[in-house]
């Protein structure tokens, strides 16, 4: 599989979010969950700039 569909709770912050960065920096798509909106919108933001 070439891009797997990855689900990652708690990806607003600690082991999530650096859990989402290491599957999107290998070319994963991304369904992320987390508790913080605004944790989220920047999360969101730093994804699209890789």
């Amino acid at each position: 599989m070439s891009h797997p569909v990855v689900l990652i709770t708690g990806a607003t912050a600690g082991i999530g979010r650096a859990t989402a960065l290491a599957f999107a920096a290998k070319g994963a798509r991304l369904v992320c969950s987390g508790r913080n909106a605004a944790a989220g919108d920047a999360l969101i933001s730093e994804l699209r700039e890789m």
